[in-house]
C-alpha cells in the first residue's frame, strides 16, 4: 500500500489523563510494570510509524511534570470544565483540536490513546491506521473491539426484588460458546477517526466505522484494582500470547 499520503496528512495522538479517578484513585499515573500506568501509552505512540504529533491532554500539574520526564508534549492544562467525572472524551478532543487550530496546526487524523489500555502496541496503532487508509472511502473511523464470549448476551439474567434470576432475553438459552453468534463490545484499546469526521459527528461511533479487532488478552481495560491486577499480570507474560489472536 503506498503510505505516501501519510506525508501530507498528518496525525495527531492524544492520550487523556485527567487527575480524578473513582474506580482506582490515581491510576494514569500507578506504578503499572515499573513505570506509570501512563507510560505505556507514551511508547506505543512514540514507536508508532505514522503518528507525527503526541500530546497528552490533562488538568493536573503532577502527571504534567511526570509526562515531561518522559519527553512527551503538554501543551496545555486541560480546563476542569471539561475534566470532569462526566466529560466526554469528544470534549478533550475538540480543545485539543482548537488549540493547535489557533496555531494554525492542522491535523488530518486523529487518534485517542487510553493509558487504562497499556497492551495496546505501536503495532496496533499503525496496523489501525492503515486500515482506516486503505478503506478510506467507505469509512471515517476505526475503534478497538473484542469478541464478547465469556459474557454474551444470551446468556445474561436479571435478578429481580426476590432475588430470583430471570432471562435477559425471552427465555433462558444455553448455547455451546462455539455456537453463538459473534459479537463485539468496545474494548476502548484505540479510536482513530478523520478529523473532520470527528468534529461534525462529535463521535467515534457511526455508520462509516470499523472494528479493529483485538484479542481477547489484549482487550483488557483497567477501571479498578481487579483489571488492574490482571492487567498486569498480562503484560508480564505477553511473550506468550503473542500470535494468539483468541
Amino acid at each position: 500500500m503506498n503510505l505516501n499520503f501519510f506525508k501530507d496528512n498528518k496525525v495527531l495522538a492524544i492520550i487523556p489523563a485527567r487527575s480524578g479517578s473513582k474506580g482506582l484513585k490515581n491510576k494514569n499515573i500507578k506504578t503499572f510494570c515499573k513505570k506509570p500506568l501512563i507510560f505505556w501509552a507514551i511508547k506505543a505512540a512514540k514507536k508508532s510509524k505514522l503518528i507525527d504529533k503526541i500530546i497528552v491532554s490533562t488538568d493536573s500539574r503532577k502527571i504534567k511534570k511526570i509526562c515531561k520526564d518522559f519527553d512527551v508534549d503538554v501543551p496545555f492544562l486541560r480546563p476542569k470544565k471539561i475534566s470532569q467525572d462526566n466529560s466526554k472524551s469528544i470534549e478533550l478532543i475538540v480543545h485539543a483540536i482548537n488549540y493547535f487550530k489557533k496555531k494554525s496546526q492542522f491535523y488530518n487524523y486523529v487518534i485517542l490513546l487510553e493509558p487504562t489500555s497499556p497492551l495496546t502496541s505501536n503495532t496496533d496503532i499503525d496496523k489501525a491506521i492503515r486500515t482506516l487508509y486503505k478503506k478510506r472511502k467507505s469509512a471515517d473511523a476505526i475503534v478497538g473491539v473484542s469478541q464478547n464470549i465469556n459474557k454474551h448476551p444470551i446468556n445474561n439474567v436479571r435478578v429481580n426484588s426476590r432475588g430470583h434470576i430471570k432471562p435477559y432475553q425471552k427465555k433462558l438459552t444455553f448455547v455451546r460458546r462455539q455456537n453463538l453468534d459473534k459479537l463485539y463490545y468496545f474494548d476502548g484499546s484505540l479510536y482513530v477517526s478523520k478529523t473532520h469526521t470527528l468534529i461534525k459527528k462529535k463521535s467515534f461511533y457511526h455508520n462509516r466505522t470499523l472494528g479493529f479487532v483485538t484479542p481477547k488478552w489484549k482487550s483488557i481495560e483497567i477501571d479498578d484494582l481487579t483489571d488492574f491486577i490482571a492487567a498486569e499480570a498480562i503484560f508480564k507474560n505477553k511473550k506468550k500470547f503473542e500470535g494468539i489472536r483468541q
